[in-house]
């Protein structure tokens, strides 16, 4: 579902750095640049609604988490060159043949 996610914002004019990167903290589905900005994206999928939509499986919890691995992301593997930073989600909604539907992408989604 990531290379979905990933094509996508290369295709949006993204630099992707990083893909699944994991720490001892948890990880993150996507680290990328935006120009000079480092968008820290976290890709949902669903099938249908019944439980929402994607974005809002991404409760305060989980931004926390996201938020943490990210710190620790700039604290290790970044030079000192200073960057902004935001949060992206994707959202990816599948149809019955398990093809993409739609991609909607939200930036500064926290």
């Amino acid at each position: 579902m990531r290379i979905w996610a990933v094509d996508f914002l290369k295709k949006q004019g993204y630099e992707i750095l990083r893909t699944n990167f994991r720490c001892r903290l948890g990880e993150i589905d996507i680290i990328a640049k935006d120009g000079m900005t480092i968008v820290f994206v976290e890709v949902k999928t669903r099938r249908s609604l019944k439980f929402g939509m994607p974005s809002e499986s991404v409760n305060f919890k989980k931004q926390l988490y996201i938020k943490r691995v990210a710190e620790y992301f700039i604290t290790y593997h970044l030079s000192q060159d200073k960057y902004l930073y935001r949060f992206d989600v994707v959202e990816i909604f599948i149809d019955g043949q398990n093809n993409v539907s739609k991609i909607n992408l939200i930036k500064d989604a926290f």
